[in-house]
């Protein structure tokens, strides 16, 4: 038998009393919201460390451009096209993984430069007074 009755979309809200509390979780509300959502989670995504895992996908996918490249446009054989997108995803990951390491460090090093300028001046002030 069908079922009648149309199925929640959306869990349960609010108390027995009839109250809901708005968070600020979830979904955004408005444009605005939703960039500025996008803008920290860009940021959250630059300062963790790279991974092995972040590597091999970025390599996998040069090694794929790479073998489409080869197979289409410069007409390898299969064969020999699939030996060079391996051979690349090899030199790729780690070689990728280095770089990514690299500017990490770098902009960890800036970010400690920044704070520590910060805290100087917040003593400085204080001393001030």
């Amino acid at each position: 038998m069908a079922q009648t009755k149309k199925k929640r979309k959306r869990k349960h809200r609010g108390t027995q009393g009839g109250s809901v509390a708005r968070g600020t979780g979830g979904r955004p509300r408005s444009r605005e919201q939703a960039r500025a959502q996008a803008r920290q989670n860009a940021e959250d995504r630059r300062l963790r460390e790279p991974t092995w895992g972040s590597a091999a996908v970025r390599g996998g996918v040069g090694a794929l451009v790479f073998f489409v490249l080869m197979l289409l446009i410069f007409r390898n054989p299969l064969g020999q096209s699939v030996a060079l997108a391996a051979f690349m995803f090899v030199v790729y990951v780690p070689l990728g993984l280095v770089i990514d390491r690299f500017f990490w460090k770098r902009r960890m090093a800036q970010i400690q430069r920044q704070r520590l300028a910060a805290k100087q001046e917040r003593s400085s002030s204080k001393g001030r007074r």
